[in-house]
């Protein structure tokens, strides 16, 4: 595989953005959080190490040999069971990961508290092709999958830094950098960088609950870059869409593309959060409905509220179709109180809003019933 660096060297095209987010130094050294930055005799900071763990099911890992496992899926495949705590020193993973559905519960921590410090990378995508011959496929170019329920990160980097440019005249450019499909997921502080498909907020199955949480989590990428049929509520997030010079034209992508199971009350609910944009002006839609060949029911449902919405969405006509037999207008997409340049009304039949009576259903309470995500702290 080429390597991370191999990215760093672009200055223009598609994948120009996503270099700099994956090897940017921090702005202030205050980013790194409580612990501030670690040295090379402090690669846990303040959570313990192999010889002072913070607890029997506490595994380290730390590419250089000082913890458990050099590779986090090699500390994942000694986590047999339930309740184990991954910690993650600085330093760039390039891996595949996956969690299975036996190992629940399981937390990973960036040593350094600062997500842009654990970076876990791989390319694949959608068009790569295995071994065997055949393709990956959008599930299948993941980075990391989590297929376990009561799943927690906190100040990790997830990406796929696959580039158009690597498969030319490829179609098969959805290149996913986290897939989690199990129930009571959470992420805080976490980073998810990619294009095509970043973050795929999945469930097990159509009739499986997958309730997620991101708070105060950085997502980017072109196509689709938050899709799936979970139930997923962002909270202080920031959603950047990036700039693609292979197109000309409107539109370069979009943010959302909820596959909302009918029976589902509750889709992708973004509260608090803001949407930035390096494209030009009016270059992204806000979301499009997906509904997929494996649910042709499907209902998509997203709500954006109280967020900040730049200039790079389109104002006049934020939602498209994804497919003309599913109109956006028959979704259950929704907006209420939103502010900045990208959130004008100037048509408003193209921008369904809430009332008031019905906002005041639209919370994480209201989606995640009796689990609460996290402390106070992580709010």
């Amino acid at each position: 595989m080429p390597p991370l660096s191999r990215r760093g060297l672009l200055t223009a095209g598609a994948g120009a953005a996503l270099s700099l987010s994956l090897t940017a130094a921090p702005a202030t050294a205050g980013s790194h959080g409580p612990s501030g930055p670690l040295g090379p005799s402090e690669p846990f900071g303040r959570f313990g190490s192999p010889a002072a763990r913070l607890t029997a099911r506490t595994l380290y890992v730390h590419p250089g040999g000082l913890g458990d496992h050099t590779s986090v899926q090699g500390a994942v495949s000694a986590a047999s069971g339930s309740g184990w705590t991954l910690v993650l020193a600085p330093g760039t993973y390039r891996e595949t990961v996956a969690i299975s559905a036996a190992r629940t519960g399981m937390t990973w921590i960036g040593a350094s508290e600062n997500a842009r410090d654990v970076v876990v990378v791989y390319d694949n995508a959608a068009g790569t092709t295995r071994p065997d011959g055949t393709t990956y496929g959008t599930s299948g170019s993941a980075t990391t999958t989590v297929q376990a329920d009561g799943f927690t990160a906190r100040w990790i980097t997830f990406a796929n830094d696959f580039l158009r440019t690597d498969l030319p005249g490829n179609s098969g450019t959805q290149a996913v950098a986290l897939k989690v499909q199990g129930d009571r997921s959470a992420f805080f502080h976490c980073r998810f960088l990619g294009h095509q498909d970043t973050l795929y907020a999945d469930s097990m199955a159509v009739t499986a609950m997958a309730r997620q949480y991101f708070a105060h989590c950085y997502v980017e990428g072109d196509v689709d870059f938050v899709f799936g049929r979970a139930r997923a509520v962002f909270e202080h997030c920031h959603f950047r869409t990036l700039l693609r010079t292979d197109l000309s034209s409107a539109p370069h992508g979009f943010v959302f593309a909820p596959s909302t199971v009918r029976t589902n009350p509750y889709g992708f609910l973004a509260s608090r959060c803001r949407v930035t944009s390096e494209a030009p002006d009016g270059f992204y839609k806000l979301a499009r409905p997906w509904v997929p060949s494996s649910d042709p029911t499907a209902w998509p449902s997203l709500v954006v509220r109280d967020s900040v919405l730049g200039a790079g969405i389109d104002a006049v006509a934020p939602y498209a179709n994804m497919r003309d037999a599913y109109p956006w207008q028959a979704q259950r997409f929704a907006e209420y109180r939103n502010t900045g340049p990208g959130a004008a009304v100037p048509v408003p039949e193209n921008r369904p809003q809430l009332g008031p009576a019905e906002a005041a259903s639209a919370t994480r309470v209201t989606y995640f019933g009796d689990w609460l995500p996290g402390s106070r702290g992580d709010r």
